[in-house]
């Protein structure tokens, strides 16, 4: 093994990755909400025209996207990673103890003892996701905002709203999404502050500061993403 994957592969070097990506997974995540957040218009103009607007962005999307795959494939394999350093770690006997949170000043909690059950989850609907939405139905099956298009000259743009919203018109949808949104805030509430953490940003005065930012930013991007189905259900109609 080479030097440099010698560091990488350290203990030291994979805690440094995994808390850099999932930084980097922390601004995708917030874009990402702040994007969505316009399906809550009733027209389907501002989402559709959001979307379109990062199409154009032709390859440098393609490698933004590479970019993200990226850093969710290495925050995985670091992450179970140490994981399973930590269990060889420990001796036998203390394997089998009951999990339970801690307790203040103890930062284990529910979320830092299922990182890596909810990390798993979320790559999976991940992946369901975009097969329903990025690649799913465009505009040669007719996904096409027709207002939209005129105002661009005649070029077709895809009516990604409508998609939405049908998606979103079938209750088991919903609550599947409202579930792993839950999900979602259990990884972050351990995930933000973990990660500053990782980089050795761990300050005793500042350690309690950026533990509840993590909680908070963990309740506003879970509560941000799972009002968005729950909204267009009861809402009703595109």
């Amino acid at each position: 093994m080479s030097r440099f994957s010698s560091i990488v592969w350290s203990s030291i070097g994979k805690k440094f990755l995994t808390g850099l990506t999932g930084l980097g997974l922390c601004a995708f995540i917030i874009e990402h909400l702040s994007g969505n957040l316009l399906l809550l218009h009733k027209a389907p103009e501002p989402f559709n025209k959001y979307a379109h607007f990062l199409e154009n962005f032709g390859e440098l999307l393609i490698v933004l996207e590479l970019g993200l795959v990226a850093a969710f494939v290495i925050h995985i394999i670091t992450g179970i990673a140490i994981a399973m350093g930590r269990t060889k770690s420990r001796p036998y006997e203390m394997r089998y103890h009951k999990t339970a949170w801690a307790g203040k000043p103890s930062r284990k909690s529910p979320g830092s003892v299922s990182m890596i059950f909810t990390g798993l989850v979320l790559f999976v609907f991940l992946i369901i996701h975009l097969k329903m939405f990025k690649y799913g139905p465009g505009i040669d099956a007719g996904y096409v905002d027709a207002h939209l298009t005129q105002l661009n000259g005649g070029e077709k743009v895809r009516d990604l709203h409508k998609l939405v919203v049908e998606a979103f018109s079938n209750k088991w949808t919903v609550i599947g999404y409202v579930a792993v949104m839950l999900l979602l805030g259990t990884h972050l509430s351990h995930g933000f502050w973990s990660a500053f953490q990782s980089l050795g940003i761990n300050h005793p005065r500042y350690a309690p500061i950026i533990y509840s930012v993590g909680i908070a930013f963990a309740v506003v991007m879970a509560v941000g993403f799972l009002l968005i189905p729950i909204w267009m259900y009861f809402r009703g109609g595109a």
